[in-house]
This record gives C-alpha cells, sequence and structure tokens, in this order.
C-alpha cells in the first residue's frame, strides 16, 4: 500500500509543481478540500468538458444541452428527497476524534482485501509467464475465490443496512471486522449517525424576509424542471436527452484524495428520456455507449469495470458505476442510472404542473422515464492525470517524468524552442507560433539547453517540441519532437500544422468509439 500512496503523493506534488492543481486560497493555508485549477488544470478540465460535450451533443441528433442556475426553489430539493434523504453514515472515533463515513471505512477494507487478490495474480503471472490465463486463475484459485467471496458478502450486508437504515448493524460490521481508525489505530467507534450533505444559504435582503436556499448538490434537477421547456421549444420527440455541465456543491465531512472527492465539484450529466417499459434495453445501451467514450482516450480496458449497486437510490430501478482504478484502486468514475419516473413525477406533484409527454404514436400523454448518465469532471480529470504521469528508465541509464496525457486532451499541443536565442532563430520561431495559434494551444520556450526544455515539456504533457535551428533559416524545416517515443524527425514548418492535427483532432479520438 506504502507504494501506492507514493505514487499518489507524486502524482498531487506534480499537479502542484506544473500548474495543474492548487489548494485553493493558499496563501491564507488553504480551505480543505477545496481546490483551484491553475492555467494548465484550466485548459485540461475545459479539454474534458469539451470531449465529453462533443460525443453526447454534438454527435446524438436528439440530445440537447442546457446551462440551468446553481440556486433553484427550495421545494425542487424536497420534491428530489435530498432534505429527506441526502444523508452519508457517519462514525466517530472516541480516542482520535477524527470522524468517518462508515460505509467508505467498510469499503476501504474491502479495497485492503482486492489489494491481496492482485499479489496473488502478480504472484501466479511471474511463476506461469506466457501461459498464465488470468481469468482461469481469478475463477478457480481457491485463496482467490475465498477472498471474493468475503468482499461480497461484506459489500452485501453493507448494501442492505444502509438500505434498511440500519445504522446499528452498519456499526456492528465495523467491529466484527476489526476496523480500526485509520490515524490512531483505535477501535473505540461512537454509534453511526446520518448527516445531511447539502450547503444551506439564504436570499433575500433583510434576515426577516430571506428565503432559505440550498446550493444544488446535484445538476440534474435544474434538467428536470426544465424538461417541458426544453421539450417544447425544442419539439423534441421521445427518446431524447438533456445534457449539462455544471458545479454542484456537497458537504462532504470526509473529503479526501485530492480532488476525488470535494465539497465544490463539477458533474457532466445526461438524462434521457424514454418510454416506460423500454428502460431495460435504454440502460444497456448507454451502458455501452458511455464504456466506449472512456475506452476511445486509450488508457486501456484493464483500468476500467461495471461495478452494479447493491443498494438501489430511492428512484432507480437499476445502477451501476464505471469504475477506474486509481492509484488508490477501482473507485468510481461515472454512474449510469435507470430512475423510473420518480423526478419528473415528484416535481409534477409538489409543482401541481403536468410534466407530461404526448405521445402521437399511442395518442397518450405519460410521465417519460429516465436513463442518466453522470460523471464526476473532477474525477475524471484525476484520472487521467494519475494515469498519465509515469517515471521512465531510458536507454542512456537516466530517467525522465513525463505526464502521457491522451494528445487530444493535453493542455498544450507544441512548444515551439529556438535553439539559441539569437541569429533571428527566436523571430522565425514567433513566426511559426502565429501561424499555430489560430488552430492549437502553443508555447514558446527558450530558457536552458533544449535537452532540458524537452523534459520540462515532456513533464508538463506537451505532446510536440518543435526545434527551430540554423537549418530552418536556410530551407526552412525544423525538427518536431513526440513526447511519447521521443522520436524525432526533420519536416517542412508549413507540415507541421498538419502534423499535430493528426495527433490532437477531436474528430479522430470520437471515431474510436464507433
Amino acid at each position: 500500500m506504502a507504494n501506492q500512496e507514493d505514487i499518489f503523493k507524486k502524482v498531487v506534488s506534480h499537479a502542484k509543481e506544473y500548474g495543474y492543481v492548487v489548494q485553493s486560497s493558499e496563501i491564507y493555508d488553504g480551505l480543505s478540500a477545496v481546490y483551484d485549477y491553475a492555467q494548465n488544470g484550466a485548459e485540461l478540465k475545459k479539454n474534458i468538458r469539451e470531449y465529453w460535450w462533443r460525443a453526447m451533443v454534438q454527435l446524438n441528433g436528439n440530445i440537447v444541452g442546457i446551462d440551468a442556475a446553481i440556486f433553484m426553489h427550495p421545494t425542487t430539493w424536497k420534491a428530489s428527497g435530498h432534505v429527506d434523504a441526502f444523508n452519508d453514515p457517519l462514525i466517530d472515533n472516541k480516542d482520535s476524534k477524527k470522524r468517518y463515513r462508515a460505509d467508505v471505512l467498510v469499503e476501504d477494507h474491502t479495497a485492503k482485501i482486492e489489494a491481496k487478490i492482485e499479489k496473488e495474480v502478480a504472484k501466479a503471472a511471474k511463476r506461469f509467464g506466457d501461459a498464465f490465463d488470468k481469468e482461469q486463475f481469478l475463477a478457480t484459485s481457491p485463496r482467490v475465490v475465498a477472498y471474493r467471496e468475503k468482499i461480497d458478502t461484506i459489500l452485501k450486508r453493507l448494501g442492505r443496512s444502509l438500505e434498511n437504515e440500519d445504522l446499528a448493524d452498519v456499526k456492528a460490521l465495523i467491529e466484527e471486522l476489526e476496523i480500526a481508525c485509520p490515524l490512531s489505530g483505535s477501535k473505540n467507534w461512537t454509534d453511526v449517525k446520518q448527516f445531511n450533505l447539502m450547503f444551506g444559504t439564504k436570499l433575500g435582503a433583510s434576515a426577516d424576509s430571506a428565503m432559505d436556499l440550498y446550493l444544488r448538490p446535484e445538476t440534474a434537477q435544474g434538467i428536470f424542471v426544465n424538461f417541458l421547456n426544453v421539450q417544447k421549444t425544442g419539439r423534441m420527440k421521445i427518446p431524447f436527452g438533456i445534457a449539462q455541465t455544471g458545479k454542484a456543491f456537497r458537504n462532504e465531512i470526509v473529503a479526501r484524495q485530492f480532488i476525488f472527492r470535494m465539497r465544490e465539484f463539477e458533474q457532466m450529466e445526461m438524462q434521457f428520456f424514454i418510454k416506460p417499459g423500454t428502460q431495460q434495453q435504454w440502460y444497456e445501451t448507454w451502458k455501452q455507449n458511455r464504456m466506449k467514450w472512456h475506452l476511445s482516450l486509450g488508457m486501456g480496458n484493464e483500468n476500467y469495470r461495471f461495478h452494479d449497486h447493491e443498494k438501489l437510490a430511492h428512484y432507480a430501478d437499476a445502477a451501476t458505476d464505471i469504475e477506474f482504478k486509481f492509484p488508490f484502486g477501482f473507485k468510481e468514475l461515472e454512474g449510469i442510472h435507470s430512475r423510473t419516473d420518480f423526478d419528473l413525477g415528484a416535481h409534477e406533484k409538489y409543482s401541481g404542473k403536468k410534466l407530461q409527454y404526448f405521445d402521437p404514436e399511442m395518442n397518450e400523454s405519460y410521465v417519460p422515464y429516465v436513463i442518466e448518465t453522470s460523471i464526476g469532471l473532477d474525477r475524471m480529470f484525476l484520472a487521467i492525470f494519475s494515469h498519465s504521469l509515469r517515471e521512465e528508465e531510458l536507454e542512456n541509464g537516466t530517467t525522465r517524468t513525463v505526464l502521457k496525457l491522451p494528445a487530444v486532451l493535453a493542455p498544450t499541443k507544441a512548444a515551439v524552442l529556438p535553439l539559441v536565442k539569437k541569429d533571428g532563430l527566436p523571430e522565425l520561431a514567433h513566426q511559426i507560433i502565429d501561424a499555430l495559434k489560430w488552430d492549437f494551444n502553443v508555447i514558446y520556450d527558450e530558457k536552458d539547453a533544449v535537452g532540458r526544455r524537452y523534459r520540462r515539456q515532456d513533464a508538463n504533457g506537451t505532446p510536440f517540441c518543435v526545434t527551430v535551428d540554423h537549418q530552418s533559416l536556410e530551407d526552412q524545416t525544423v525538427t518536431i519532437r513526440h513526447r511519447d517515443n521521443m522520436e524525432q524527425q526533420r519536416v517542412a514548418i508549413s507540415e507541421v500544422g498538419e502534423i499535430i492535427a493528426r495527433e490532437v483532432d477531436m474528430k479522430t479520438w470520437l471515431m474510436e468509439m464507433a
């Protein structure tokens, strides 16, 4: 585990050192679990958002996007169930005085058992070499099967207890598993209690007349309350979807793991409205569609898996997570939920307004069912960033730190480097930048020896370095260097834009989904 912790520490420090993510209000010692995206982080985040929006909205003729307000009428959250049921089960350790999410303590315990399975697999792979069949080993190794059964038993019991709000059994489970406080090692726990996660605020000029409001804990409700506005103005026919990206806020008591769990975060959600009775088919369709989107970024099939929910939310009849292998194990990256007609039905009841669709084929009106896809933009950022950060041993015995971001998402697509700061080379480099900047985010870098500049751009995730030398003045050619394999080629200046475009064009990457 220490090794995983070390890897994660490197991710956090690299994100800060290279202008990706920094602590919010750092000069005032920061604010817990709140982060700012610096110059490179803002670009990477924007590119991820755009990659999602293109795939979800631009490529689907029956999906449109909206941008709903963060403030919503307070009855919205009564209708959605958040006022009464948006809680986390919390437990305090009496000795360390630290507070934890009870379900996370149990999940972390099962993650340790998962790590034992990984160790068994690694040992067997070493023992059997090329003849190793991972699937067969996982299915037949008595030790692995026993570990897997243990995990399933624990998670099923946790899910059942949370669903039944049997908090005493959640505490009993923690005690039976002998889970200790990660900080003190103490097993002296309080009872488990529920804690509502919504941030409260007020709207109005005076304390007497101010209305109690909440900062939205999710972006989905902005879509539901706008269902009829969009359907009518867009003349949308079922099935159709409404997509949105935006900030949401949760008063996470146990916010941790850098930007994985924050109090202010961004979601990318799409609600797909369908005819009742077709939800199973559309649920499967969107599971496959979303996994294809993830895999199009080339981060490896083995790093993703579906995890079906044992405990379903009050509104769902099916739910799964797409989990990604972060440095701290497989964790939720995206949720796909069959939400039935709960949301529109609840808003219809609380608002007194009909939220129905008239189906001309059936000649009747009904409240549509919904399939939701919801992904955390910050978590996606962390998945990409942590997966891309590598330490590589080179043939000459040295090592390099390289951030192998998918080129389509990299904040800076190319750095243009004059070999020396004289003889007209900087001027030609700036001419190249002036030509490229219309299509790509490019930068100029003249400080230090060219080898050191290459290393700096590798660590920054820049896919290409374009070096201008004395020969460039004579024949209008430059050296273009590829980040991932460090190969260099001599090309005409006029071809540079085309070479970059081939690697970074969103169309090319998104076509991997087809």
